[in-house]
């Protein structure tokens, strides 16, 4: 199951502070609590979406409700909360754990399937069905992208680019269990 975090920080005299904080202390803090597998931070390379994007592999719905989970990361932004705008959650299904995305590849999400990057550039697609907290949009198509492929697929309607902001942070108490996602 994916665990998939947006949101815009609108204030740019705190961004990197803000950035600074995530990357460096809430993304290790969630990628430790039990039922988390992976979690890896990235940034949209266009407008039309939320800027900020969090992808994490958990082992079911029940992981973002417990007392581990609330103690040490979830909602901890207090100090941050009144810049956080267009901030949506969503649980959904899908085979396996959320991809490794490297600093020379993209992250790219839509809303339907993209079928030159499957047949065309021979990219495998990682289908995602909605099933709970924002449960929008219902379904996802998530595709890995070598970046210098990435210029032909930046006007595909529906579809946004995303580059890493941390490298894939693995639970290393789960590792082992990641193909079980």
């Amino acid at each position: 199951m994916l665990y998939i975090v947006e949101c815009t920080y609108a204030n740019p005299g705190s961004e990197e502070d803000w950035n600074e904080f995530y990357s460096r202390e809430k993304l290790p803090a969630l990628v430790s609590v039990t039922g988390f597998s992976t979690s890896q931070r990235f940034r949209a390379l266009k407008p039309g979406c939320p800027v900020y994007l969090a992808l994490h592999t958990i082992k079911d719905a029940d992981v973002i409700s417990s007392d581990e989970y609330r103690l040490k990361g979830g909602g901890n932004f207090s100090r941050w909360q009144e810049h956080i705008t267009d901030w949506h959650r969503n649980l959904y299904e899908c085979e396996g754990p959320a991809p490794a995305v490297s600093s020379d590849e993209l992250l790219l999400l839509s809303t339907r399937p993209i079928g030159f990057i499957e047949t065309g550039l021979g990219y495998r697609a990682l289908a995602m069905q909605a099933s709970g907290l924002d449960k929008s949009p219902e379904r996802r198509v998530a595709y890995v992208l070598a970046r210098e492929n990435a210029a032909q697929l930046a006007e595909v309607p529906g579809a946004y680019l995303y580059e890493t902001l941390t490298p894939q942070l693995q639970n290393p108490a789960k590792g082992h269990q990641r193909g079980k996602q």
